[in-house]
């Protein structure tokens, strides 16, 4: 078998194997490039020592130097080089307590998590497959490196990137690691909310985020969001839907594109409907007040999660709105911009489709005649150019301040003058608005 190494890559390996050392190409590269797969990283792992790296190199990077990671600057490009190592004892279940350096690839490679992630590979010797990593590609298989409970034992975060790749690739896990998982799942509170939510988002944004679901079957929602687990078990009797609150969920993922933000809305747009439900005399379901709901938990389990504060507040708003369906008509609209926000607009009417996407098909082309009449009506607003905020109204607060207007009456007759405009666009004009703001002192 042979990988097409870039340019910078075969000149590492060259350098340090002229020197007298081993020197791969390991890991996500390798099982990417026999899949076909453009790798986003070329890791290389070698029998020299931090060291004797930084010794053959012109400008290198401590990055990991204590467990064995030198960066080898290239031009602008860096690639990280690793000595061979030996994993001390896990103690806290995510970091060995010490890194010991060994000068054979083998034991190297048995420390790694998957099979498709141990494969190496040189010019000189080809491919090192030492586990059937090849074999489970093939098969699309997420097996662990040796002992399953053992890898889940050294490190938790293993349980949740399994499932993670398991999403990307569209593979199967293989019967003792999905097993090995349901033991394990309960470890995953030894690990950091800021590397949870890096595998979340990237088993979100795959081509598969239905594997979402392997996390409730294996019991890792109940670790990392409990939630979830609650939207499984409650029902939607009701016209509208034929999944209940949790598989409504993954159907609307499925629905929308792999945009972080847009994904996580619809993963948690329906949290707040267990708490909200209500069963009418005829035994329907309805959920009042969940959108806000679901906003208050969305941003709990955002928050938990330790999201940057721009993602909690635009998951939120959507969570917040995902409901509201403003009539097909232009001031209708206008005043859905305003509300929403012009950035958020799109995403909005994205989210809508969604949602609808995951329901019974009672009413359904009724329901995507008007999310369509709408986007129609807000991309004429738009290519019309009327105002929808304040920075678009002909008037500002300079203007109020020179008519003698103080204080907070100038926000006062700002946003009385922009809900005019919202109905009356054709009035944002300076001289209109002058004469408005004046008969509002």
């Amino acid at each position: 078998m042979k990988i097409d190494l870039p340019k910078k890559v075969r000149e590492i390996l060259d350098v340090i194997e002229e020197s007298g050392h081993e020197a791969y190409v390991v890991g996500g590269c390798v099982r990417d490039s026999i899949l076909g797969r453009q790798p986003e990283d070329w890791d290389i792992t070698t029998s020299a020592k931090p060291e004797e790296v930084k010794a053959l190199f012109r400008r290198t990077i401590d990055t990991g130097i204590a467990h064995g990671t030198v960066t080898v600057m290239m031009g602008d490009d860096g690639f990280e080089v690793t000595t061979y190592r030996v994993d001390g004892k896990y103690e806290d279940g995510r970091h060995p307590s010490e890194v010991l350096f060994t000068p054979n690839l083998k034991e190297d490679l048995r420390r790694r998590d998957f099979t498709i992630n141990a494969m190496a590979y040189n010019e000189k010797n080809g491919l090192v497959d030492l586990y059937n990593g090849v074999y489970d590609l093939k098969y699309k298989n997420i097996r662990c490196v040796g002992n399953a409970d053992e890898r889940f034992d050294e490190d938790a975060l293993r349980i949740l990137r399994a499932v993670r790749f398991a999403a990307q690739l569209d593979f199967g896990i293989e019967r003792e690691t999905y097993a090995a998982i349901c033991r394990h799942a309960e470890n995953l509170r030894k690990v950091s909310s800021e590397r949870i939510q890096v595998e979340i988002v990237k088993l979100l944004t795959s081509p598969n985020p239905e594997k979402w679901l392997d996390l409730y079957d294996t019991g890792i929602t109940r670790v990392i969001m409990p939630e979830f687990d609650v939207a499984m078990d409650t029902p939607q009797n009701s016209m509208h839907h034929m999944y209940n609150v949790g598989e409504h969920t993954i159907h609307a993922l499925l629905a929308c594109r792999p945009d972080r933000i847009l994904r996580l809305t619809m993963l948690l747009h329906d949290l707040g409907k267990p708490a909200a439900r209500v069963t009418d005399n005829r035994g329907y379901d309805h959920f009042p007040g969940h959108a806000e709901i679901s906003e208050q938990i969305a941003g709990k389990i955002l928050k938990r999660l330790k999201f940057d504060n721009y993602t909690i507040a635009t998951v939120t708003k959507l969570i917040k709105y995902h409901d509201y369906r403003p009539d097909p008509e232009p001031v209708a609209v206008r005043h859905a911009l305003n509300t929403i926000g012009e950035e958020l607009f799109p995403l909005f009417l994205e989210v809508q489709w969604a949602d609808n996407s995951a329901k019974s098909e009672f009413g359904l082309e009724d329901k995507f005649d008007r999310v369509q009449a709408v986007c129609d009506v807000y991309e004429k607003i738009i290519a019309d150019g009327d105002c929808v905020k304040l920075s678009d109204l002909a008037i500002n607060g300079d203007d109020l301040l020179a008519m003698g207007v103080k204080g907070k009456e100038i926000g006062r007759i700002l946003r009385t003058a922009l809900d005019y405009v919202i109905e009356h666009p054709e009035k944002n004009e300076h001289d209109v608005l002058m004469k408005f703001a004046e008969r509002e002192k």
